[in-house]
């Protein structure tokens, strides 16, 4: 919605009201003006995460009552409000998976029982949330299995695809490619334009099992020290800051 309000031009002589007809969107939304996070909510969005990383398997209900443990005083609906902002779910077997565009194939894990003993045999990859001081942004990075060294990470201020994609293609620039790319099934890795760069590259594609974070724990252990070692004991106050850490 972002883009196209940015499509309107305020003093051309089309009038507003036909420029929305043209974008198909409500006239409504080019007036629109978004609103910041509170302070208040950037807190809670860091308790959140912080609490998320301990327990993974908790979901809004859990989540809202550890934070009140804490004294922290937030309602389960608030909570899964965030969580869907921050684009973090509580991780388990849930027994009727939601019906996948027809245009997202499902890919089988390819990990289990394989033995990884040599750079670019496999390599994973997923984001996470990043807490800020006055703001928040997500982290995306590549990981090889065999070595844990990071190839690649990318920052945005958005969970889209494109930051990943060019993660991806800067650790294909400096490593070669590898025979196993393994991801979470996120949105934007099981787009078109994620699994075909793999494809075009001849990447065997392997996905998690749902809610199985155990399946890419290299890179959970990743985020679990970046957070705790970075994160959580600077709060930056800029996108530059955040990636000079």
């Amino acid at each position: 919605m972002a883009e196209r309000k940015t499509m309107i031009n305020r003093t051309h002589a089309l009038p507003v009201v036909r420029q929305c007809h043209i974008l198909a969107r409500s006239r409504s939304t080019a007036y629109y003006q978004p609103k910041p996070i509170s302070a208040v909510d950037l807190a809670l969005r860091r308790r959140i995460d912080e609490v998320h990383l301990e327990y993974p398997f908790a979901g809004a209900r859990m989540l809202s009552r550890l934070l009140t443990r804490a004294g922290c005083l937030v309602g389960r609906r608030h909570v899964a409000t965030l969580m869907k902002q921050m684009g973090i779910t509580a991780l388990y077997r849930k027994p009727h998976t939601s019906q996948r565009h027809p245009a997202h194939p499902v890919y089988p894990y390819l990990l289990r029982h394989l033995e990884i003993t040599r750079p670019n045999h496999v390599w994973a990859a997923d984001s996470t949330y990043i807490p800020m001081q006055r703001g928040f942004v997500y982290l995306f990075a590549v990981l090889d299995w065999a070595s844990r060294r990071v190839l690649s990470w990318q920052l945005s201020n958005t969970l889209t695809t494109d930051f990943c994609l060019e993660a991806v293609r800067e650790a294909i620039n400096r490593a070669g490619t590898p025979d196993i790319f393994n991801t979470d099934q996120g949105c934007q890795f099981t787009s078109r334009e994620f699994t075909g760069l793999l494809k075009d590259h001849g990447i065997q594609i392997s996905r998690d099992g749902t809610g199985c974070w155990r399946d890419n724990v290299f890179v959970e252990r990743l985020w679990k020290s970046v957070k705790y070692e970075e994160v959580y004991l600077h709060a930056d106050d800029s996108v530059s800051e955040a990636k000079r850490g």
